[in-house]
């Protein structure tokens, strides 16, 4: 069997995806890889094939048991013979997986990072023949990445003490430049071939909001939505288990996942939602990588996550089956100030020293203040993250929330110079500055404590926006900064400052011009936004119902199975299905995503189904 025989016959599909061909050829041409590809690109494939293709075991090293247990069960049904060995197994089950792939019952063993040290599992590897490690999730060695690991730098050691060194390949969703270079060095590749296929999803609609109530936003986006199941993000425990009571309340069938919950209860929690048992899952960012759900339709952030990096992550989650889904970001000033304390109160480098710690502080601090500039952006939103991760992008993408928006142009200069006037003044007094929040509480007039113990009521500027909202004050300095015109420190404490332009305005007649929002837009979304010109066209009302049809049978035969409803077929299969209505099994296997296993499997109902839907729906032709 070759390669193109093995992605139809497991995985039902004539021709790979970009990137895909390459990393499998140096994989089996014993050359290292690392492989950068977006969610849903189909990382997976370019290990799996070779895994079939290769003799012995490949192993995947992969750092959450749920993505493990839900891939094992993805290959079982696709014919593939695999396992996992993590914490989740009894001291019988462990064993009779050793016992097993000794037998060379299996292909692809996934393994927690953690197993990599124990003695018996060291043991286990030298009896097996190992031809490829593939390690899953990949930026996780780096401490540059926003979800380091310390047990991912121990793969490199474990490598080491294998009788021989197998071929080894990388993977990841997100990574920047340096990560790239830390992953290289961290795993100790070999002249790996580095293969990025670009990290845009076209399938994605991004959009930020603000509005004056999350809650009440949030409800309306769900009845929107109504009949799709989705991820809904929240920064800290407190607020995942109010967000999630209220839904509740509102008879949206939610379930809630974090650190704090028991073992159990999270296990339960994350089987409602991939079994399709509850359709939205409100989590921390402990639901975390690799979610391998393919039908999830929006992902929500309730709050802002602290870098560019887990919410292009995070919001990846959605549409991976290639259908329109949304991702939205409910934004407010608030989100900021989590989101630093999060980062300055974040434990997870203890093994650094002091040095590196603060290094890795102003990094993230560096990075917080990326993330908070997309949610301030009026540019398109997808440049703006494609350009985050190096990647070129036109100015404007059509699909986001900002492209897809009115704007108007007003001169603020007058605003301006009051703000640049009243920043300048502090500086006389105190020249190593103060924050933000206290020249908006100074400009706005604020009788608050701390305002007269510096004496800010004492100055000429004192008050002169009284009449303008607080929120608006913080746009305008925002946007001072985004220009130019001021500088935000990026310390622990930041200050602000006036640049060298700032007298451009003051003094020499140079114009500050705002393009906001126009009041009372539309809200638009994925579903009733322009359809994007490299996706599918929409089905007419006929294929629909014909979808709905293959999907309550898909929903039946995953209960019976109890399976997750996307392992049988992805929504995409069940739309060419619907589009291609096949009459007998080779029709059947010209379906993209339906492989000989599963169509021997499944075939039989699929096309019964398809045969009853055209003898009795005809005149809905």
């Amino acid at each position: 069997m070759d390669k193109a025989a093995a992605l139809k016959q497991y995985f039902g599909h004539a021709v790979f995806r970009p990137g895909q061909e390459e990393l499998i050829d140096a994989l089996m041409a014993s050359r290292d890889v690392l492989g950068v590809m977006p969610t849903g690109a189909g990382k997976s494939v370019c290990y799996q094939i070779p895994a079939l293709l290769l003799p012995g075991v490949t192993l995947v090293i992969s750092p959450l048991i749920s993505l493990m247990k839900d891939q094992v069960a993805a290959l079982t049904q696709a014919g593939i013979p695999a396992a996992y060995i993590n914490s989740s197994l009894s001291a019988a089950q462990y064993r009779k997986v050793f016992q097993q792939a000794e037998k060379e019952a299996y292909k692809i063993i996934y393994v927690a990072p953690e197993r990599l040290e124990a003695a018996d599992f060291l043991n286990f590897s030298e009896r097996v023949q190992i031809s490829l490690i593939a390690v899953d999730e990949a930026h996780c060695v780096s401490q540059w990445g926003q979800d380091f690991r310390p047990s991912y730098l121990k793969i490199s050691d474990f490598i080491k003490q294998l009788p021989y060194r197998p071929v080894v390949g990388a993977f990841t969703a997100t990574a920047t430049a340096e990560v790239k270079k830390d992953i290289v060095r961290l795993l100790q590749l070999r002249s790996p071939l580095l293969v990025t296929t670009g990290f845009d999803r076209p399938n994605l609609y991004f959009e930020v909001a603000a509005p004056k109530s999350k809650p009440a936003y949030l409800y309306n986006f769900l009845v929107r939505h109504r009949g799709q199941c989705g991820i809904i993000y929240c920064a800290t425990r407190k607020t995942v288990e109010s967000v999630c009571a209220g839904l509740n309340q509102h008879g949206v069938a939610a379930t809630c996942y974090h650190a704090g919950l028991k073992d159990g209860e999270r296990r339960q929690n994350h089987e409602d939602f991939v079994y399709d048992r509850r359709r939205v899952m409100v989590a921390t960012n402990a639901f975390g990588m690799g979610i391998d759900k393919s039908n999830v339709g929006f992902v929500v952030h309730y709050n802002m996550p602290k870098n560019l990096e887990s919410y292009y992550q995070e919001a990846g989650r959605a549409g991976r089956d290639g259908e329109n889904a949304d991702c939205v970001l409910l934004f407010s000033s608030g989100d900021v100030q989590t989101a630093k304390f999060l980062v300055q109160n974040s434990n997870e480098n203890e093994n650094l020293s002091g040095e590196e710690r603060e290094q890795v502080l102003r990094r993230d601090l560096e990075r917080l203040h990326k993330m908070v500039g997309y949610c301030k952006t009026t540019r398109c939103l997808r440049s703006y993250i494609l350009e985050y991760f190096g990647e070129r992008h036109s100015d404007a993408c059509g699909n986001c929330g900002n492209c897809k928006s009115e704007y108007i142009q007003r001169n603020i200069t007058t605003e301006a110079q009051k703000i640049l006037s009243a920043v300048a003044r502090v500086d006389r007094k105190y020249p190593y500055g103060v924050g933000i929040t206290l020249i908006v509480r100074m400009l706005h007039g604020s009788k608050e404590q701390r305002i007269s113990q510096l004496g800010l009521d004492k100055l000429t500027t004192y008050g002169i926006m009284h009449d303008v909202d607080r929120r608006k004050i913080r746009e305008y300095i925002d946007l001072l900064i985004s220009q130019g015109y001021l500088e935000l420190t990026q310390d622990k404490y930041p200050v602000l400052h006036l640049t060298d332009r700032s007298n451009d305005v003051l003094f020499h007649g140079a114009q500050v011009i705002s393009r906001e929002k126009a009041v009372g837009r539309p809200e638009r979304t994925a579903s009733t936004g322009k359809q994007n010109a490299s996706l599918s066209p929409p089905f007419e009302s006929s294929e629909n119902s014909l979808f709905e049809a293959l999907r309550t049978l898909r929903t039946e035969l995953a209960q019976k199975g109890n399976v997750p409803a996307y392992i049988i077929f992805s929504n995409a299969a069940l739309q060419d299905m619907a589009a291609k209505r096949p009459q007998c099994m080779t029709d059947f296997l010209e379906v993209s995503g339906v492989g000989e296993v599963k169509a021997k499997r499944y075939g039989k109902q699929f096309l019964n189904a398809i045969q009853n839907w055209e003898n009795g729906g005809k005149k809905n032709d």
